[in-house]
C-alpha cells in the first residue's frame, strides 16, 4: 500500500524518480541555487527514511557550519541535518509508514528541497569561503566568466 501511495504521490507531483527495486525510490528534486536534491526515499518494515545528500564535507569553519546546521534543525519539519562518517552533510527523516500520505509526502520533500536549496548557499559561504576565493581569482586570471559564482561576490575584493 505504502509503496503505491509513494509511487502516485511522486507521479502527481511530476517528479523525476526511478525505482531500483520495490520499495527503493530515487528522487531528483530541482532547485534554484543547488541545481537539484537527490533523495532516497525507502520503504522499511515500520517507516519511511528519507535520506538525502546536501553538500561534501567542508574544507573550513567546521564548528561554524556545525552551529550553522545545528541551529537550523530546530526549524525543519520531518527531517534533520546529519553528518556521515566522511563528514559529508545530509538530510534524514523517517515517517511512520501509518503517516505516509500524498500530503504528508509532500510536506516532507518539500522541506528537504527547502533546506538543501535555501542553505546550500549559506553552507558555501561558511564552509568553502577559501575555495570560492581561489575560483573566483583563478577565473579572473584566464578571463574566464564569473556568472556562477555571483552569490559570493561579497566574500571577494577585486583590487
Amino acid at each position: 500500500m505504502t509503496v503505491s501511495v509513494i509511487r502516485s504521490a511522486l507521479d502527481e507531483r511530476g517528479l523525476d524518480y526511478e525505482e531500483p527495486e520495490p520499495g527503493r525510490f530515487f528522487v531528483t528534486l530541482p532547485g534554484t541555487h543547488k541545481q537539484r536534491t537527490n533523495c532516497w526515499l525507502v520503504v522499511g518494515r515500520h517507516a519511511l527514511l528519507v535520506e538525502a545528500f546536501v553538500c561534501r564535507r567542508p574544507d573550513e569553519a567546521f564548528e561554524d557550519v556545525y552551529r550553522f546546521l545545528l541551529r537550523r534543525n530546530a526549524k525543519l519539519y520531518g527531517v534533520h541535518y546529519t553528518i556521515d562518517q566522511a563528514g559529508d552533510i545530509h538530510l534524514i527523516g523517517r515517517i511512520g509508514l501509518h503517516a505516509v500520505t500524498p500530503d504528508e509526502l509532500d510536506r516532507v520533500l518539500g522541506q528537504v528541497l527547502e533546506a538543501a536549496d535555501g542553505d546550500f548557499d549559506t553552507l558555501l559561504e561558511i564552509g568553502f569561503a577559501g575555495a570560492i576565493r581561489r575560483e573566483w581569482a583563478w577565473r579572473v586570471s584566464r578571463g574566464e566568466s564569473v556568472a556562477n559564482l555571483q552569490a559570493f561576490r561579497h566574500l571577494v575584493t577585486e583590487s
